[in-house]
């Protein structure tokens, strides 16, 4: 079921001040692991387990985590050698604004917000609860998405509807990805050789899930996702943002029920549902080239659409100092990134080659503005980083 995707851990000696953290990242479609020493960023080892196009039809998630245990102690890190397990949890709702100590409250509070994020949040509590039955006696510690974007001004997180909505009901933008746009500033700033406090970033997470956060010296200022995952950009199998009236009259006629509706829009649009056969971006730039038109007007709806949510968020920032592209799309297609830039040639984004790279980089010549980056998303660190920080500031 898992498969090791990192080197076997370095003999080394672990210092006092380091904390061995098990992070586990429950996405859609994957549960990913990896043992750190924070605050270190080597993952020791790292596994990745498949859960299929949908994670909320997996198997049983302590068997999961049983045979992640299993592959990391293969590496050379021993499950009793762990001293504390860190989560991703994509929806904290306005309830957690930052990493929390996990007991049964916050693993119902979780919940309570699962019908805003179904793909993930309750795969996420269900993770919680097998992490905790398999590694008993040790801290576990959520680390929420949506906390980076408790920074975001009311411009940013109110919808033009009437305030009752948000007074009464909570209706509001959140924002998502926000463990991985708080690795990218961090890493662009060392990429530029700045001070993260000094720089205006475009970050575009393009993966199964995508989005793009506007970010002002390291905080949020607008961000494309909202009250849940499915609004904003085009994704692998979610639609984005749609005309709220197709969806009404969908009803009204009887179309579609309210469950075919949120089948479609989070299992059955997106890449998979212009092209038809795949939601992955490699198989459908390879059906491109072979004329398969269904797959080229996914693929150029996906570059249009995340090339328009960029140029809106920019208007959020002052200046654009760099442009980011992290998350798997993001990250290892050099041709859907060379075709994002060159859609936004005309408001001075520097035109980059379909190069693919494989580490982190400064994508365009050292003079041009903005810069184009592309940084791996390392949300594990972050939660690691987090999970110290937290149990370190208890302790003291």
């Amino acid at each position: 079921m898992a498969a090791l995707t990192t080197r076997a851990a370095p003999a080394r000696r672990v210092g006092r001040r380091t904390l061995r953290v098990l992070v586990l990242n429950p996405g859609s479609s994957t549960l990913k692991a990896s043992a750190i020493d924070a605050p270190g960023r080597d993952a020791l080892a790292a596994t990745t387990v498949d859960w299929g196009a949908d994670a909320t039809r997996s198997p049983d998630r302590t068997l999961a985590l049983t045979d992640v245990l299993r592959t990391i102690e293969a590496a050379g890190v021993a499950p009793a050698s762990v001293r504390a397990v860190g989560y991703r949890v994509v929806h904290g709702g306005a309830r957690f604004a930052g990493p929390t100590l996990i007991d049964d409250a916050t693993v119902g509070a979780i919940e309570a917000v699962a019908e805003l994020a179904p793909l993930h949040n309750a795969v996420a509590s269900e993770t919680i609860r097998a992490g905790r039955r398999v590694l008993p006696g040790i801290p576990h510690v959520a680390a929420f998405d949506t906390a980076f974007h408790a920074s975001l001004p009311p411009a940013g997180y109110r919808y033009p509807v009437p305030e009752s909505w948000f007074r009464e009901w909570g209706v509001r933008r959140f924002g998502f990805h926000g463990l991985s746009v708080a690795w990218s500033v961090l890493r662009a700033a060392e990429l530029l050789a700045r001070p993260a406090s000094a720089l205006q970033l475009l970050v575009a997470h393009l993966g199964s899930g995508c989005s793009v956060i506007a970010v002002d010296a390291g905080r949020a200022v607008d961000t494309s996702m909202g009250m849940t995952p499915l609004e904003g950009l085009m994704m692998g199998t979610r639609a984005g943002s749609i005309d709220p009236g197709i969806l009404l009259a969908l009803l009204r006629h009887g179309r579609l029920s309210e469950a075919d509706i949120e089948e479609i829009l989070d299992h059955g649009a997106g890449l998979l549902g212009v092209s038809g056969r795949s939601a992955d971006v490699r198989e459908l730039l390879v059906a491109e080239a072979t004329g398969d038109e269904a797959a080229a007007l996914a693929l150029e709806l996906f570059v249009r659409r995340a090339a328009a949510g960029i140029a809106a968020a920019a208007t959020c920032l002052p200046v654009l100092d760099a442009l980011i592209f992290t998350g798997g799309i993001g990250e290892n297609s050099g041709r859907i990134r060379s075709r994002i830039a060159r859609r936004l040639v005309t408001l001075g984004v520097p035109a980059i080659p379909e190069t693919d790279v494989v580490a982190d980089a400064v994508l365009t010549s050292p003079v041009a503005r903005p810069a184009i980056l592309r940084i791996e998303a390392r949300e594990d660190v972050v939660i690691a980083d987090a999970v110290r920080s937290l149990l370190g500031a208890a302790k003291g």
